[in-house]
């Protein structure tokens, strides 16, 4: 599972990348993948809704398994 959200992840950066933002992946737990966030995104009041609109949901279709993403420091 870890190399398909690895790929899913690079799939998404860009995205983050524009707006001066990153993530990072920290560790895979019974389907819950945890992330850091990066740059802009570190600090920005929106995060938690890229975080679960964006990024939680995207990996939820392109990887069977994945029950949440959660954001660490």
């Amino acid at each position: 599972m870890k190399t398909e959200v690895s790929q899913a992840l690079e799939e998404v950066r860009p995205s983050l990348q524009v707006d001066g933002g990153d993530v990072e992946l920290v560790d895979i737990e019974d389907g819950v993948v945890k992330v850091r966030l990066l740059g802009h995104c570190a600090g920005c009041p929106m995060s938690q809704m890229t975080l679960k609109m964006g990024i939680e949901s995207y990996l939820k279709k392109k990887v069977p398994g994945v029950k949440s993403v959660e954001s660490v420091q």
